[in-house]
């Protein structure tokens, strides 16, 4: 059982599907393709043997009875018209040899036998040397003796044939690859939509062409998409109709707690009412930024973009800069951009008390803009999580600060939505630094 485990050793040795799959058939396939030929090339080998040793037997039997036939002064003149590719025929006693004979040998020596032995004692011999030979001693009715050498040897294999064989594995070998390149491909295909589904973006479906499990498996995927941004849809539809039906009672309670009488508990409860107020504005706005890609895109200067939002924080009096390189043109939904860098410049200002907005080129035609801050950061482990709604940290962003838990949720959904990406990371000085990256188009 040590060859099987050595076989599942070497399917274990290739990590892909592809090449276990080309190992596995192209093995199979040489390995049957190999056999095919070694039985023919043994077939065709048993063939010449026996058609050996049927000509020796006929033939020796004539070449003996006509050598008998003759006077004993014509003999040596018939010997090399006797003469045959795997033995010819001499006058006298021969070699001196031993009586001992390989299969092949023995098979022989019967067939000299069956030919002349019940006419002439016959002995044959086994010629000691590198290369099979053998010696029948006959001696003929008037006492001479006739030696009959022999050089066993089949018809030669052909020198095209080993090419011929080299030029059929390198066929199987490229049509396996081909064959398995075609049954990988699908497989390659529905990896790369599952990688890139995203239900909120307006993504091209799965093409539903191809053999026909191969369409049945692309349509149920574009199914599943499909149900998928349905519910998604209508997750996010449930949440702006419960916020926006929330602003009408809240605003009713505001109005009548206003003309209450003066008093800490009246205090108290505008404020909440006013928390409840932007918690319910928030989730409206995120209901909203998942439609962030139904924006007509428009081609703009990032750097005067940029610019001009630093400067209306700077009106306002809050400490905001932007750094820009010039000719930084790209295209894109200015509104949902704004409304990104908005939320983000906010998010720095609440946690750093300054930001700073930076426009640069990224590579490949994409624009970076990274918005910088002084803050405390973001522990590692949760510079994912605060990107998904409603996620709040504890400690240094609390609620005291106000937050309602959206802002970079909102943010990051809307980056998505307009094709481009956000990555937070914690500053080596210290703070967090929000990049969006751009890709034009």
């Amino acid at each position: 059982m040590s060859w099987l485990r050595r076989l599942r050793a070497l399917l274990h040795l290739p990590r892909t599907l592809r090449w276990r799959l080309f190992l596995i058939l192209y093995a199979g396939l040489a390995a049957a393709h190999v056999l095919s030929f070694a039985a023919l090339f043994a077939e065709r080998t048993m063939s010449a043997k026996a058609t050996m040793l049927t000509t020796l037997e006929y033939d020796v039997a004539t070449s003996i009875a006509l050598l008998d036939r003759l006077p004993e002064a014509e003999r040596a003149q018939w010997l090399p018209m006797l003469a045959r590719r795997n033995y010819r025929y001499e006058l006298g006693p021969g070699l001196p040899g031993r009586p001992e004979f390989s299969a092949r040998a023995t098979e022989i020596a019967d067939t000299i036998n069956a030919a002349v032995g019940s006419r002439f004692p016959v002995r044959v011999d086994n010629i000691p040397g590198e290369r099979e030979h053998l010696q029948a001693h006959v001696t003929l009715s008037d006492g001479a003796q006739v030696t009959i050498d022999i050089l066993p040897q089949l018809m030669p294999l052909a020198s095209w044939l080993p090419y011929v064989l080299a030029a059929q594995l390198l066929l199987l070998l490229l049509f396996t690859w081909l064959a398995v390149r075609l049954a990988i491909r699908p497989l390659l295909r529905f990896a790369n939509a599952a990688e890139a589904l995203d239900p909120s973006r307006m993504a091209s479906r799965l093409a539903e062409g191809g053999p026909t499990e191969v369409a049945y498996a692309a349509r149920a995927f574009n199914a599943m998409r499909d149900r998928i941004a349905h519910y998604l849809e209508e997750r996010v539809q449930i949440l702006a109709a419960i916020s926006h039906d929330l602003q009408t009672p809240i605003t009713r309670m505001k109005l009548r707690a206003e003309i209450a009488e003066d008093s800490p508990e009246k205090d108290k409860l505008i404020a909440d009412l006013s928390e409840i107020e932007r918690l319910v504005c928030e989730g409206v706005a995120y209901a909203r930024s998942v439609h962030g890609h139904q924006e007509a895109p428009r081609r703009i200067d990032v750097g005067a973009f940029v610019d001009s939002l630093a400067f209306d924080y700077a009106d306002t009096g809050k400490p905001v800069k932007s750094v820009s390189l010039p000719d930084l043109v790209t295209t894109t939904r200015p509104h949902a951009l704004r409304r990104i860098l908005t939320n983000l410049v906010d998010n720095a200002l609440k946690f750093g008390g300054t930001a700073e907005i930076r426009a640069e080129w990224a590579g490949d035609g994409a624009v970076n803009i990274t918005v910088l801050d002084d803050g405390p950061g973001i522990p590692a482990d949760k510079l994912d999580a605060v990107l998904q709604p409603f996620y709040r940290l504890e400690g240094s962003r609390n609620r005291e600060t106000g937050g309602t838990g959206l802002g970079l949720a909102i943010a990051h959904q809307l980056t998505m939505a307009i094709g481009g990406g956000l990555v937070l990371a914690n500053r080596p000085e210290g703070g967090l630094s929000a990049q969006i990256r751009l890709s034009d188009g």
